[in-house]
């Protein structure tokens, strides 16, 4: 896959904040053992299958503590690694290299884990016109890279904020007085560029938010064969996104009702790492 990289700009802050959390008060006092000026020559290893994310992060972990560091992409962000593969190539100053190490491979294995996650469940839609969303159940301070990560797995983004969409959920549905309600009050204040979506429970509701043409109707927690009414009902005016109980086992199912997308909170809550490891050459 061809993804567009994220800017050094936006990952620096975060990787930056994470050393100064590793190396604490008094720097990495283990490193200390080593010659000031000991070279070590490294491979970035998957240890099993995946898709890989986050190697920008390594390479701005490591050139944070050597800035003469030669970090060389073996694998590319959104490119799949078999089990022992090399990610990348690194030679830097020993001390550096192990000092960045831990942080490196937090976000490495954490941004890949998010992505092979969302792999998985873009293969488990393929054939149907369903893509794989993720939602805002991210890691506080990760959401870019996290969002980022599931676009190398194949996955579309959902909003990045609060300030980029009007989601009308159902608390602001009971908030406002109503689907209804809720959708006048929305098509009031949204800007020509703003889209609404609303989050429907019912196929009563379902009707109710028709009428209104929002961007997109979530139907959520629907049973698929209320999933398949929806999209009979809809036909094509609007498009429907399900969520609500999604997992590996559901989604093909889901997909097949003939919903327009499937948004995923477990993409980024609950990806686990890929084991990744550092092995010295």
């Amino acid at each position: 896959m061809n993804v567009q990289p994220l800017p050094d700009l936006l990952i620096e802050p975060i990787v930056r904040m994470a050393l100064a959390e590793d190396l604490g008060r008094a720097g990495d006092v283990t490193a200390a053992l080593i010659d000031a000026d000991a070279r070590l020559n490294v491979v970035f290893a998957a240890r099993k299958d995946g898709r890989i994310a986050g190697l920008a992060c390594a390479r701005l972990a490591l050139h944070a503590l050597d800035p003469t560091a030669r970090f060389e992409v073996l694998i590319e962000d959104g490119q799949d690694a078999a089990p022992g593969a090399a990610v990348a190539r690194v030679e830097a100053n020993a001390r550096a290299m192990l000092s960045a190490e831990r942080t490196a491979l937090n976000l490495l294995g954490h941004l890949s884990g998010v992505a092979t996650l969302t792999r998985a469940y873009v293969r488990a839609v393929e054939g149907t016109k369903a893509i794989i969303v993720d939602t805002r159940k991210t890691t506080p301070g990760l959401r870019a890279l996290e969002k980022y990560a599931v676009r190398c797995g194949g996955g579309v983004n959902h909003r990045f904020g609060l300030d980029d969409a009007i989601l009308i959920k159902d608390n602001h549905v009971a908030a406002a007085g109503g689907v209804a309600r809720a959708l006048t009050r929305a098509k009031a204040l949204a800007g020509h560029l703003t889209p609404i979506e609303v989050e429907v429970d019912s196929l009563d509701q379902l009707q109710e938010a028709l009428p209104f043409a929002p961007a997109v109707i979530m139907l959520d927690n629907f049973a698929v064969d209320d999933l398949r009414r929806a999209v009979d009902i809809v036909g094509g005016q609007v498009r429907l996104e399900a969520s609500g109980g999604v997992n590996l086992d559901t989604v093909a199912a889901i997909a097949r009702a003939g919903v327009d997308a499937i948004s995923v909170g477990a993409l980024t809550h609950s990806a686990p790492t890929l084991d990744i490891g550092l092995d010295a050459i």
